[in-house]
């Protein structure tokens, strides 16, 4: 063991031959527990999403700790699954844990270490053995150990590379074996050792890359743990362990750091050999010209420095030039591209002999003619010698994939993806690769469409000119491709697909968005400066890069279309509170939002009201408040079409998650059953929700069991919203009273306006509110309650034994007597002389006032509104209701009621109602159905204004705006058709 993992050569990884491991090895950042919520992503891309910040919960580990409990723990830890992305050093980390072991300096408890990785089990899969006989077959030297010396000695048993398993690894269905002599096959004898039917008492370390993580069921998994890669302090003292010259190393740390691009990759211990390699070599030599900043330069001069190091290493003739070493590997390297790309596209990273063979490789000249080959393809012996192939890493195979396709279509005019095309132009090849990448799921093509558009440069271009053979990149056809970059269509595309697109502008040397960004971020009128969506794209990445964590993301601040605002939705991973209402969230953005929830620590508040999110979207958003990373307090679901399979989601997240303290469903229209799901969930001893909002779901009497069931089980409970559930009625309140007499309950807060309570409901809440001494306010506005029942209720707020501080009927609220201000009417507008009515006329003869207005047909109240109000209109023809900042406009577009953020209205006409603030409308389904009334309630400490359709036996709401109010409101009226009319109508007609 000690001769195998004692040298390694980077990049390549052969056991056996190298640099010495203890020379060169870093102490990597291992972490207990693991990032989630970016499995499906590329890995580079989980780099950019999650290498800025360690969160709360990183535990370090040092990998010769591996089993060990941490601190205060007292556990037994056998079973270890350490992830981490393709290149990071997992295998490093095995091979130092292996090396200290076998040189006596850590674990030497430990009898026995098995190292063992998945590509050398895939050659054997169809072969049975006993454990014993598999032990013998890969370590001969094991041949005088027994079953029963196997039994008893501490071992540790290593599997390198679960990410590369060819096994089914099926732990419910496969057979049990408990035996070291009993023969199976591989795959059962590894689910039996992973599960501890075969040798109970040994540990496992079992690696991988994060996607196949998931392949051991987490109940047979002791500790998860990821390999970060390197910290910043850890990239620099890797580049000074390589090196003694201490100019050249704070040059090339300078030179990384400068670049974001570069900074990321080197979290991968393999990039920071690419890296070192070009770096080294162009600052001791004679080489002139600009260091490489973006990812295709860097990566082409990779492959320049290998090919310029094989011409003094297998050459005779030293004077070849570098075009003619590019020319004499082309064939070789080009066969490279093609496997690359073949193998990119079916997403397999490991080859053998016959995969090499179809694209025409001959395998000796491949690793040894070349020999650039050796540097970016590895080539490792497994049992009986057969040889298993990859690349050094993904990223080197998506570069040559790109390289390859890039000369296809300069010698033949091919375009991938339309094999009868043979139009030449560049910008058609770059447009149809971008597309196709756009629809990946998971961005497997990201990084390679990344480096086909940083091919498309000049630079790179006479780089590996003897490589590409003639280009010829038009500027036309150049600035065609960034034109259609920008103008990109990216309907159901992932935003995290559309910051891919930023990423291409950069690699082209296209910095006009970057710029952009930085002065809109520096202006003091952001939301006044349109953003396209390209800069939407490129905002959300800076967002969520910046070490500054933003207090609030709302995307309706930013002036820009619906799918800009989809763009934006990336940086809910780096902020506090979120504001996603009204942005047509899909299955894809709800997939980035969940993941924003697995990972981002700091995001508390997250409101997604009015979206039409699907189950699969909910289900994803459940997922994510499960995660133990959640933090979540506050979530908004209002006005989102949940259906029953919906509830079941929220209600499994309510049991697990302990952080969640507010869940608004207003306005969904649930079932009973759904309900009952989700009082299933308040029940949970996990639940911690503290306030829960259903208004104006639809509920029923039946619904008010089950949340009096909930009421009684959880004692967090403090604010319940049931307004507007017009079903409710006496039967619900008594079921829900119930509830309430609990000795369990909590409730502080009742909201019940609009549900038809008369006072029968009254008594049961009076006899509830005798046996409840925490419930403080209730809420009865707009009830069928006579003065029998708002008594009942004063009086007992009186009573010793009721603790309720507040009681809001009708009668709570600040009833106002409004007049119209003719100082601001328009003079096409004609006033009663009570100023209680106003219609549309001829033109009047008003004095000039500054505060009139000018060109729209519209006229404010004289009373500036604060705390809490209410009051009643009647309408005809077609009016705007609203009400207003003083210091509104009196001229132009801006002036009109609802265009501009200084104003809130509903616009009332005979088929519909409309909401509007700031240009942004709300339609309605409520019709008039022959109402011409309207309510009006604003609470100003709440943040609240609703309009209510008035009828002869209740009142509906129509809408209520959501705000913070920051000084007094003023009702005001625009009257936009000829016969219009509005009248405030006096207390005694309300």
């Amino acid at each position: 063991m000690r001769r195998r993992c004692e040298f390694v050569t980077e990049g390549t990884a052969a056991a056996g031959s190298g640099t010495p491991l203890n020379r060169i090895y870093t102490e990597l950042y291992i972490t207990q527990g693991r990032r989630e919520g970016v499995n499906t992503q590329h890995e580079v891309l989980q780099l950019e999403t999650t290498s800025k910040t360690e969160t709360l919960s990183d535990t370090p580990i040092r990998c010769q700790d591996i089993f060990k409990p941490l601190p205060g723990q007292d556990t037994h830890i056998r079973v270890v699954v350490t992830q981490g992305v393709a290149g990071i050093g997992k295998t490093f980390s095995v091979q130092k844990f292996t090396l200290d072991w076998a040189e006596g300096l850590e674990n030497q408890h430990v009898s026995l270490v098995v190292l063992l990785s998945f590509r050398e089990l895939n050659l054997i899969k169809d072969v049975r053995y006993s454990l014993l006989q598999l032990l013998r077959v890969f370590h001969p030297t094991l041949q005088t150990v027994t079953a029963e010396k196997l039994g008893v000695c501490e071992v540790v048993f290593i599997f390198d590379g679960l990410d590369e398993s060819r096994f089914l690894l099926d732990f419910q269905n496969n057979e049990v074996v408990s035996d070291v002599t009993q023969t199976s096959s591989v795959d059962v004898l590894l689910t039996n050792l992973i599960k501890g039917n075969l040798l109970p008492l040994a540990l496992l370390w079992i690696t991988s890359r994060p996607a196949a993580a998931n392949q051991i069921p987490p109940t047979c998994v002791d500790r998860v743990t990821e390999v970060r890669g390197f910290t910043d302090l850890q990239k620099e003292e890797y580049f000074r362990r390589r090196s003694s010259d201490e100019e050249l190393c704070t040059r090339i740390i300078s030179h990384i750091k400068a670049s974001r691009s570069l900074h990321i990759m080197c979290h991968i211990p393999v990039f920071c050999w690419i890296t070192a390699t070009v770096l080294e070599h162009m600052l001791t030599t004679d080489q002139r010209g600009e260091l490489p900043k973006s990812l295709t330069d860097m990566y082409s001069h990779f492959l320049l420095v290998q090919t310029q190091s094989k011409k003094h290493k297998y050459d005779e003739r030293h004077d070849r030039s570098q075009q003619e070493l590019m020319e004499t590997d082309r064939e070789v390297l080009l066969k490279l591209g093609r496997l690359a790309f073949e193998h990119l596209e079916k997403g397999n990273l490991m080859f053998y002999q016959e995969d090499l063979e179809e694209c025409g490789l001959d395998v000796t000249e491949a690793l040894v003619y070349s020999g650039v080959c050796a540097e970016i393809f590895k080539t490792e012996c497994v049992l009986f010698q057969r040889k298993v192939y990859c690349f050094v890493h993904l990223s080197i195979q998506e570069f040559l994939a790109a390289v390859y396709i890039f000369h296809c279509h300069t010698v033949m005019g091919k375009v991938w993806g339309r094999h009868n095309d043979s139009v030449r132009s560049l910008d058609v090849l770059l447009k149809t690769v971008m597309s196709k990448a756009l629809k990946s799921k998971n961005g497997h093509l990201d990084l390679f469409v990344r480096f086909l558009h940083g091919l498309s440069l000049e630079s790179n271009q006479r780089l590996l000119g003897g490589l590409l053979g003639q280009t010829e990149s038009r500027p036309e056809d150049i600035q065609r491709a960034i034109y259609n970059l920008k103008e990109m269509d990216t309907y159901r595309a992932s935003p995290d697909r559309s910051i891919n697109i930023f990423h291409c502008l950069m690699e082209m040397n296209d910095h006009s968005v970057h710029q952009d960004i930085q002065e809109f971020l520096k202006s003091e009128n952001r939301s006044e400066k349109e953003l396209p969506e390209i800069h939407c794209s490129a905002l959300a990445y800076m967002l969520q890069m910046s070490e500054e964590v933003l207090d609030e993301l709302d995307l309706e601040v930013y002036n820009t279309s619906v799918e800009g605002r989809q763009r934006l939705i990336p940086a809910v991973r780096n902020c506090r509170k979120a504001r996603l209402s009204r942005c047509g969230l899909s299955e894809t953005h709800c997939e980035v939002v969940a993941s924003a929830l697995k990972s981002n620590l700091h995001l508390i508040e997250l409101d997604l009201s009015k979206n039409y999110l699907e189950d699969s979207g909910v289900e994803l958003l459940s997922a994510g408040l499960e995660s133990p990373n959640c933090r979540l307090e506050t979530l908004r679901l209002s006005h989102c079409s949940l259906s029953e399979s919906s509830c079941a989601s929220l209600a499994s997240a309510l049991k697990s998650n302990p952080h969640l303290t507010e869940l608004d469903l207003s306005e969904n229209e649930l079932q009973d059953s759904d309900v009952k799901l989700l009082s299933a969930g308040l029940e949970s001893p996990n639940c911690r929700l503290k306030i829960l909002r259903l208004s104006d779901c639809s509920l029923s009497g039946s619904s008010c069991a089950s949340l009096a069931s909930a009421l009684k089980s959880n004692p967090h409970l403090t604010e319940l919203h049931l307004s507007e559930n017009i079903d409710l009625q006496d039967s619900g309140v008594k079921l829900l009273s119930a509830g309430l007499e609990s000795p369990n309950c909590r409730l502080k807060t009742l909201r019940l306006t609009d549900c038809q309570v008369t006072d029968e409901g009254c008594a049961s809440l009076a006899s509830a509110l005798k046996s409840n001494p925490h419930l403080t306010e209730l809420d009865l506005t707009y009830n069928y309650l006579q003065d029998s029942g708002v008594k009942l209720l004063s009086d007992l707020i009186e009573s010793p034994n009721c603790s309720l501080k507040t009681l809001r009927s009708v009668e709570g609220w600040n009833a106002r007597h409004l007049t119209l201000d003719p100082n601001t009417a328009n003079r096409f507008l004609h006033l009663s002389e009570d100023n209680r009515e106003v219609m549309a006329s001829e033109l009047q003869s008003y004095p000039d006032h500054p505060n009139r207005f000018k060109q729209k047909l519209q006229v404010l109240c004289r009373e500036g509104l604060t705390g809490r109000c209410y009051w009643e209109v009647q309408w005809r023809g077609e009016v705007y209701i609203a009400v207003t900042y003083r210091g509104i406009t009196r001229s132009g577009d801006d002036s009109r009621l609802g265009d501009n953020k200084q104003s809130w209205s509903l616009r009332c006409h005979d088929h519909s109602y409309t909401a509007k603030h700031n240009s942004e409308s709300t339609s309605i389904s409520v019709r008039p159905r022959g109402s011409d009334r309207v309510a009006v309630y604003l609470d100003c400490s709440a943040g609240t204004l609703s309009f209510y359709r008035v009828s002869s036996d209740r009142l509906r709401l129509l809408h209520t705006f959501s705000s913070t109010f920051t000084e007094p409101l003023y009702p005001g009226f625009w009257l936009s058709s000829p016969c219009s009319r509005v009248v405030l109508l006096p207390e005694s007609e309300r």
